[in-house]
């Protein structure tokens, strides 16, 4: 038996630039985290026992004797990809799909790490990346960046450089203090489900080719974003400012990012101290992520009651096999 524990991310600046259509020509870079909350992936041998032979647990439960069977299109491809045959595999999660913090590529990464391990093969974090990089944007044919299967993996706080040459992932050095100011100046909320973001992924990846100006503009903001956490002597709120900076570019770009009610959840934050935040995330719902300085935060926390509120804490360990016990499978 094999659980694999992997993060959920959350993504700043730059997102946009890490689509292999815009980067491959022009290089992107985006800056990201991630942070406490999870989901595990549960990987066994099914027993021989039933009248079926591979179950998932999800939000569903799959009892299926073909892969082809399966209708969890990661799963089955993942399965198919890596020759794995008559398995129990159970997802769990800290927070909900659909939500804008990369939770179907932690997925994707945790599965793949847990595959490995079950092999008795060990798969560093690149390999995950770009494994699960594959699975979600190949096999599964699903629309969308690539920052988030490369956060879950890696783990950490880090600038991720894209280019047609390959991937690059760069620790941001901060101090500790600073590092744990801006942990404490930020504020997470969740708004509602989103659409799947593979969908919102394909206007957004429509609408590139008449956005070019925005995209590099996104992409600069990165290294803006970057000075002001690695210089000892800049002001942190200024990278709140860059956030309400980057929100209305983004908004600019397709009008599913945000909507009606969404806008106003911003306005409202604004209003009650935020110096500036974003939509986690593809878009049209999901987490908010606010900067904003301790003193104001309960005042955030009252205007914005009907939302459940999730402290986190930035983590920096990016997908691990949580427990491990070797199985004799015979095929």
């Amino acid at each position: 038996m094999i659980i694999t524990k992997t993060p959920f991310r959350m993504s700043f600046f730059g997102g946009g630039t890490d689509y292999a259509d815009y980067y491959k020509e022009h290089g992107g870079s985006v800056i990201s985290t991630t942070f406490d909350k999870y989901c595990y992936v549960t990987v066994r041998h099914l027993p021989r026992f039933f009248d079926y032979t591979n179950q998932v647990s999800y939000s569903r439960i799959e009892r299926v004797n073909s892969i082809d069977e399966i209708e969890h299109p990661a799963v089955r491809e993942a399965m198919k990809y890596l020759n794995m045959r008559e398995l129990q595999i159970t997802y769990d999660a800290d927070l909900p799909a659909k939500s804008g913090l990369g939770t179907s590529s932690s997925f994707a990464v945790g599965l793949l790490n847990a595959f490995h391990a079950l092999k008795g093969q060990y798969a560093d974090k690149m390999k995950l990346a770009k494994e699960a990089i594959y699975l979600e944007r190949v096999l599964c044919n699903e629309d969308g960046g690539v920052q988030d299967q490369v956060a879950a993996s890696f783990g950490g706080f880090n600038r991720i450089n894209f280019s047609a040459d390959g991937i690059n992932v760069n620790p941001i050095v901060i101090s500790r203090e600073k590092k744990q100011l801006l942990n404490d100046n930020l504020m997470l909320f969740f708004t509602g489900f989103a659409r799947f973001s593979s969908e919102i992924a394909k206007e957004q990846k429509g609408a590139m080719r008449d956005k070019q100006r925005e995209l590099a503009e996104m992409k600069q903001l990165v290294d803006s974003a970057e000075a002001i956490l690695t210089t000892k002597t800049a002001d942190l709120n200024e990278f709140g400012k860059l956030l309400d900076y980057t929100w209305h570019l983004k908004r600019g770009i397709t009008k599913s990012i945000s909507n009606h009610a969404l806008d106003q959840i911003y306005e409202r934050a604004v209003k009650s101290g935020a110096v500036g935040g974003k939509l986690l995330g593809a878009g049209g719902g999901g987490f908010f992520v606010f900067y904003i300085e301790k003193d104001k935060q309960e005042n955030l926390k009252k205007e914005l009651g009907e939302l459940l509120h999730i402290p986190f804490t930035f983590e920096n360990e990016g997908s691990r096999v949580l427990y491990y016990r070797p199985e004799d499978f015979d095929a």
